[in-house]
């Protein structure tokens, strides 16, 4: 056994190296001698493979990619030490498998029955069916909160009798900090209008998505709004083509929005449209707050009620009565879609409710960085090493992000240890199953047998999760391509035969 200097008064047998994770390996280099800490590291990776398994090599190369690029960590779930490890110590960007570590933590320290409040209040009272005053809606950060949810809310005021809002319409987003965070934000690609590029706030109404129902006959494309909104028109100015159905989308052009000072919004719709297809588009458009209003104004209209005042932002005051609240899905339904669909706008969401929810909050003037601070004290407690950590939002979505394998892997044995890993594990795509994975890898040994996160940006490509293998053991897998082009999708055959290679017993 190796013996630590008797200052420390402390003895690591073989059996605890073998329980060890990377995070502590690290750890000891702050409490121990380095060199005994090296040896405790090497000693628990010293029987695990270091290179990939040929059947991965081959479909690396016919994808023109490197072994370089690829990093591989497989480890038994609860203990021991890994069966393989390739580069897994290299920091790199993840994309989606960082929802790993925003749905875990957020699971760990909220529980699964957390919930988002959304709230109605007033500062003034109504008389006769009539509010002489503001009305205010106070976000909670309800990752879905639908214009369904909002139209329920509504008819709950018209219930309690309330019929004419003579007063503005005050949001209130100050659960997180910025509270207009997509304001002035750099466009992250050149799908801005993309659902996958919503930047959320705590009062995301819809996801602020515009639906639309596009069809053509052989004579005329007809473009309809279905979104229930007041005072929009809609300027279609599309025209037909001979494309196939499927290839809709390469006649699609962004659409033109124009909004005047009565709020009313103008939406040219331009481009090409297959003859006798039909697709729906849901794109985000148009600014947050003419898109409440207009939303807000379509369903009370039509509950039967009338609004004069104008939208703004601001606080709920101290002195306002509270009227209504409408809560959320709980924290673990949420998570199930985050992961099975990999939704990177609920993930973000998810990542600053740590922040806001956590006593931290009251040492930062950003959320985001109070997300930061509870994930680097989370990793702290659990003995995993965060150098080298970058978050930026929390959903991968992001250039800037950055984790090793051996940390994302360290995550998923704390919480294959857990009270929570049913709930979490039952969050992942299960391989050729349902969610991103539903499609991928059927009828291989892996089928049925595997919850895997996938991650895809345009030079990066990713798995990381749990696989059963044919002798029913359960192991960790990581595994992430980084590429300086944007040729990641290459990798992905190299990356189901990883997972493959492992439930198949590693032939």
């Amino acid at each position: 056994m190796l013996r630590i200097t008797p200052i420390f008064a402390q003895t690591i047998t073989l059996k605890r190296i073998a329980e060890i994770t990377l995070g502590q390996c690290t750890q000891f280099l702050g409490v121990f001698s380095v060199l005994v800490a090296i040896n405790a590291c090497l000693v628990m990776t010293a029987n695990a493979q270091n290179t990939l398994p040929p059947s991965v090599e081959n479909l690396l190369k016919k994808a023109g990619l490197k072994n370089q690029q690829m990093q591989l960590l497989i480890l038994p779930a609860n203990s021991g030490v890994p069966l393989l490890n390739y580069q897994a110590e290299n920091s790199v960007s993840p994309a989606s498998t960082l929802k790993l570590l925003t749905t875990f933590i957020a699971l760990d320290e909220l529980g699964p029955n957390f919930r988002w409040k959304t709230q109605i209040y007033t500062d003034s009272t109504f008389k006769d069916g009539i509010l002489n005053g503001k009305l205010y809606i106070k976000g909670g950060g309800d990752p879905n909160f639908t214009w369904d949810k909002l139209s329920q809310l509504l008819r709950q005021l018209r219930q309690q009798g309330l019929r004419e809002i003579r007063g503005d319409l005050v949001l209130d987003r100050s659960y997180f900090q910025p509270n207009r965070p997509e304001l002035n934000a750099p466009i992250f690609d050149e799908n801005p209008d993309a659902y996958y590029n919503v930047i959320p706030d705590a009062l995301l109404v819809h996801s602020n998505i515009s639906a639309f129902s596009v069809s053509a006959d052989n004579n005329t494309v007809d473009v309809k709004l279905t979104t229930p909104m007041d005072n929009v028109r809609v300027m279609n100015q599309m025209t037909r083509s001979n494309s196939p159905c499927s290839e809709w989308k390469n006649g699609w052009l962004s659409p033109k929005i124009s909004i005047d000072t009565q709020r009313k919004i103008d939406i040219t719709i331009n481009g090409t449209f297959p003859k006798n297809c039909r697709a729906d588009v849901y794109l985000n458009l148009i600014e947050r707050n003419a898109y409440i209003a207009s939303v807000f104004k379509a369903l009370w209209q039509e509950l039967g009620g009338n609004w004069q005042g104008n939208i703004v932002d601001g606080v709920v005051p101290t002195n306002a009565n509270l009227l209504l609240q409408k809560e959320s899905e709980s924290l673990l339904e949420t998570i199930r879609i985050i992961n099975k669909y990999s939704d990177n706008a609920m993930a973000r969401i998810l990542f600053l409710t740590v922040g806001a929810e956590s006593a931290l909050a009251k040492n930062f003037a950003d959320t985001s960085q109070t997300s930061n601070a509870v994930v680097r004290e989370w990793f702290t407690r659990r003995n995993i090493d965060s150098s080298n950590l970058l978050i930026e939002n929390g959903s991968g979505l992001s250039r800037l992000d950055r984790i090793s394998a051996w940390q994302l892997a360290s995550i998923l044995r704390v919480a294959a240890n857990s009270n929570w890993y049913p709930e979490f594990a039952s969050s992942l795509p299960i391989v050729g199953i349902d969610g991103s994975m539903r499609n991928r890898l059927k009828a291989s040994k892996a089928e049925a047998r595997a919850r895997i996160k996938t991650g895809y940006l345009k030079n990066v490509m990713a798995v990381a999760g749990y696989v059963r293998d044919v002798q029913d053991q359960d192991w960790i897998l990581v595994a992430i391509v980084n590429t300086d082009e944007a040729i990641a999708s290459k990798a992905k055959p190299a990356l189901d035969e990883a997972i493959n290679w492992l439930a198949n017993g590693r032939p």
